[in-house]
């Protein structure tokens, strides 16, 4: 099939070419450590096959928010060992991301080798996607490689400019992510399923406005339904509730009816009077049960039953927040539940199933269900912005 990008499948033959490969190394340090290398390893396939391929890898990045200034906290030296590690190949660093500093770090580069250049953001335009620093970058390298979905909803020099500055390609990490995000939304097989979860209404509005015209079952959890529920008539007691936005729920619901979508909401739910770890006031009760003094921190059993059988019947999935208070036991009931029966189907070839955002990877992965999903994204703000159907720069710029 036809991709509307262009990958390093169409690179060609680029032995000794300088190819600028822009990844995500924005790795969480701890004790001058990372303590998740999980984006490093995500960079592996990408930045090795160039390499292999012969050419001279110049990798980009940001790290931290050193403002447009050079600061040594930020510097990404400290990220040279830990990626040598990951790769299992030596790392050079180079002190600029452009100018004669570059110049002089590529030119003693032999094809196949790997260096990281440093640190983005220390340049006051690669946030503002100057042209200048743009033309400085294009100038030292041959071809141009973005791998960093997660920093694709920014049109900094280093994600938009460069891809119409350079012949430019999408990375297989990046490659992998838009297939499976067009494989959910863009073109997906219905039934589609989305779960929306999270605490506020309010920071999922573009979300759910844009999947109701998507997908044919919305299911909304955590502490958005207690919204809805109250917009619907029902006494949330004291939940986590943005009564303000009731019209605006009430707006969705008409939009999903004019769609076709059905939006399932908890019929059943897990309340407690404290928000704390096995709260002796935990009882399970129908949502217009629920006291003056107790708040909904779960999704109940009988609607997760009910939620899973749906799930049975679509071929898609998107997921995106947890149902309930999944950090603290007992309220990570539903989420776990439902991810594993959504795991199970995706294992069996029933269901297409693809998640993001930094809770929902966490929640999978506690339920042990992530491994099993078809594809999990763990870019926050890029894959909110593209579940809003919002254009991401980075990426529109490798459409052409």
């Amino acid at each position: 099939m036809t991709k509307p990008f262009k990958t390093l499948d169409d690179m060609g033959d680029i032995t000794g070419k300088v190819v600028l490969v822009r990844e995500d190394l924005n790795v969480p340090m701890q004790d001058g450590s990372v303590s998740d290398d999980t984006r490093l390893r995500a960079a592996m396939p990408t930045v090795l096959e160039l390499a292999d391929r012969g050419a001279k890898v110049l990798i980009l990045a940001h790290f931290g928010r050193p403002k447009g200034q050079k600061n040594p906290e930020y510097s990404l030296s400290k990220i040279t060992r830990p990626l040598t590690q990951v790769l299992g190949r030596e790392v050079q660093f180079i002190p600029d991301c452009q100018g004669q500093a570059a110049i002089d770090g590529i030119a003693v580069m032999r094809p196949g080798d790997i260096a990281i250049l440093e640190n983005t953001r220390f340049h006051a335009g690669e946030e503002k996607n100057d042209p200048a620093l743009v033309a400085a970058m294009a100038a030292i390298a041959d071809l141009y490689v973005n791998d960093a979905f997660s920093a694709a909803h920014r049109a900094h020099a280093s994600t938009e400019g460069l891809a119409r500055a350079l012949p430019a390609f999408a990375g297989r990490s990046m490659e992998k992510e838009l297939d499976a995000l067009q494989a959910a939304l863009g073109e997906p097989v219905h039934p589609v399923a989305a779960v929306v979860g999270g605490a506020k209404v309010s920071t999922k509005l573009d979300v759910l406005n844009h999947l109701v015209t998507k997908v044919d079952h919305l299911i909304i959890g955590g502490g958005m339904a207690n919204t809805f529920l109250y917009a619907r008539g029902v006494d949330v007691g004291k939940s986590l509730c943005e009564k303000d936005l009731s019209d605006t729920a009430e707006a969705i619901f008409e939009a999903a009816e004019a769609a076709g979508c059905i939006i399932h909401l908890p019929y059943d739910v897990v309340v407690a009077k404290e928000f704390a770890a096995n709260p002796p006031s935990v009882r399970t009760c129908n949502v217009h049960e629920v006291a003056e003094d107790e708040m909904i921190l779960d999704v109940g059993p009988a609607a997760v039953e009910a939620l899973g059988d749906a799930l049975k019947n679509c071929r898609t999935l998107v997921w995106n927040g947890p149902l309930g208070a999944f950090e603290i036991a007992p309220f990570d009931a539903a989420t776990v539940a439902l991810a594993r029966t959504a795991a199970a189907l995706t294992r069996e070839g029933q269901l297409v199933s693809v998640a993001g955002g930094g809770d929902t990877v966490a929640a999978l992965n506690h339920a042990g269900a992530a491994g099993d999903f078809t594809f999990v994204s763990t870019a926050g703000g890029a894959f909110l912005e593209w579940m809003e159907g919002k254009d991401l720069p980075g990426v529109k710029a490798l459409l052409g």
